[in-house]
């Protein structure tokens, strides 16, 4: 029997789909828990910010991929929220870079700290087994 005509292909997608939902569902709760103005899609871009230093819009659109002027609305009201700023390049200025605040630095370390207890209460619910099988599985995924 081939692995398409056994249907495990289809089940091991399924469940990568359950999977993305519930990683979704606790990012979302994350963010919701420190502040109900930030969208997720803004979150990527502060996360972005946060993991990758600052950027100029065009970078930060390609990273995501977004285009440049869906970028450039994210980061005007993220800077009128005040969790990013922009300031001109150390290398050309006549280029800007945005970079993120004290705020908004707080933000992603407050998110992710939410984050990462949600997953530490459901990790510890697993058998020590199930956690070797989750590390497997998702090393085999990446």
């Amino acid at each position: 029997m081939t692995w398409e005509a056994s249907g495990v292909p289809d089940a091991v997608v399924d469940a990568l789909m359950r999977a993305s939902r519930a990683l979704t569902g606790i990012t979302a709760r994350s963010l919701s828990s420190v502040s109900e103005e930030v969208t997720l899609a803004q979150f990527r871009t502060l996360h972005a910010l946060s993991t990758q230093g600052p950027q100029t819009v065009t970078a930060l659109a390609e990273h995501l991929d977004v285009h440049a002027s869906t970028m450039t609305r994210m980061c005007s009201r993220l800077v009128t929220r005040g969790l990013v700023v922009r300031v001109p390049s150390a290398v050309d200025r006549r280029e800007v870079v945005i970079r993120l605040s004290g705020p908004g630095t707080q933000l992603v370390t407050e998110v992710m700290h939410s984050r990462r207890g949600e997953f530490d209460v459901i990790v510890r619910r697993l058998t020590p087994e199930a956690q070797r099988a989750v590390i497997d599985a998702l090393e085999a995924f990446a």
